[in-house]
Order: structure tokens, then sequence, then C-alpha cells
């Protein structure tokens, strides 16, 4: 039976989803709104967050073994993200990673705890235990057939919000802290999460194969070229290696 802080960390999501969609689809129209949506949407997800990790790291211990296992949870990441844009002038694409963990979380939600409430079992299995009902197999096989798709769109949508932000520093859409709190967050990305090294790699070459084109002016080349060295740099030696598959968020 699902517990009262399950059904809190639900409705976190399912206000996240509901909020960011509101406020994605008007931002979409160019139409103003007020951004008591945004921060409906990433209420929802401190929400969610915050019981996750919680339950996952237990309470708030002032001690540097703690410390160190919240700095290295995605979980935590995320949550300490979402608090920076809950703070922050609104950027209506950073909802985007959120709204599509709250998607997946959502429906898993519906699938073992709401439909058993209100739609009967399917037929007995070999065994005799009842076998779930037709509609959340199929909403089962659609979040497995779709979870590495999302990711992968997760990281892609990471490295646009990037691009977003350093854009919007250089012309006052955002603070110039917002590029390097999110850079920082994208480089613990790129040690935790294979997609978020198969999206920056996937853009690197495309960038590079541009620049390296014949015909291109040679200051093209010769920026990028320091551009990426002084990222390797600030990356640490540890951007060549390939760390195993991130856990999934919550």
């Amino acid at each position: 039976m699902a517990s009262t802080q399950h059904y809190i960390w639900a409705g976190g999501h399912f206000l996240l989803l509901l909020a960011a969609f509101r406020y994605l689809a008007v931002s979409l129209l160019l139409r103003p709104i007020s951004p008591v949506w945004y921060k409906a949407a990433f209420t929802g997800a401190l929400t969610s967050y915050a019981i996750v990790c919680q339950k996952s790291l237990g309470p708030p211990s002032p001690n540097f073994v703690y410390l160190r296992r919240a700095i290295m949870d995605e979980n935590v990441q995320y949550l300490l993200v979402a608090l920076f844009w809950w703070t922050s002038k609104p950027v209506a694409i950073a909802l985007i990673p959120y709204a599509i963990f709250s998607l997946f979380h959502a429906l898993t939600f519906t699938r073992t705890t709401l439909m058993p409430k209100f739609l009967p079992p399917g037929p007995p299995n070999s065994n005799g235990a009842p076998t779930p009902h037709p509609i959340a197999k199929k909403l089962q096989t659609w979040v497995k057939a779709n979870y590495d798709r999302a990711m992968k769109a997760v990281a892609y949508a990471e490295l646009v919000i990037l691009a977003r932000v350093v854009f919007g520093a250089f012309l006052l859409q955002n603070s110039l802290l917002t590029p390097v709190v999110y850079v920082h967050f994208l480089r613990q990305r790129w040690y935790q999460s294979a997609f978020t090294r198969e999206a920056v790699i996937a853009v690197y070459t495309k960038i590079d194969g541009f620049v390296r084109q014949p015909g291109k002016p040679p200051v093209l080349l010769t920026v990028w070229s320091k551009a990426t060295a002084l990222v390797q740099r600030w990356a640490g030696p540890g951007t060549a290696a390939a760390p195993g598959p991130a856990a999934a968020r919550q």
C-alpha cells in the first residue's frame, strides 16, 4: 500500500507536469504568462526530489561522509539545480528535463498505484496469480520502450539549456551566475550519465566537422580549438573516461 509520503512524491510530479505544460505551451505561443506557473512547476520538483533525497540519504548530518554522499547523488544535484531555477529569472526550457522525468514517474505511479484501485485485474497466469489490466500492461510496455529515448532527449535538452543561458548572459536575459552554475552541473552529468556523454560527443563531432570544412574562416577553428582545450583543462583528465550508465532520476 502506498504511503502518504509516496502520494506527496507523486503529487509533486503531477504538479510539475501540469504547470510545466501550461508554462511551456503559452511560452511557445509567445504570449505572456505569470511566473507563478514556472515556480509551481519547480515547487513540484523540489517536493518530489526532497522526499527521494531524504529517503536515500536519511536526515542531514553535519559530517564529511554525508556531504560527499549528497554531492555525488544525482537526485541531490537535480534538487539543487531545481532550487536555483526556482529562485532565478524564468528560463522556460529549463522545465523540459524535469518534465520528462516526471512524465515517466507519473505514468509508473498511475500504473502501479492508481490503476489497480479502479481497473479489474487481468486473467490469472499459470500460477493462479492475477495479471495486470491490459491498459496497465500497455503502459508498462510504452515506458520501457521509450525510456532510453527520453533520457537521450534530456541529455540534448540540457545542452540546449546551457547554450541558452550562455547566450542569455551576454544578452542580459539571465544572470552571469546562471551559466556558471549550469556548466558545473553538466560537468557532473558528464561523469555520471552515459546519455550526457553520448550527447556531448555527438554535438562536439558535428561542430568540429563544421569548423574544419574547407573554406571556413581559419578564425573559427582557432576559437574552437582554444575553447575545447579550455573545457578539457577545466573538466579534468577524467573527461576521457567512460563510467557506467547513470541511475534513474527520481
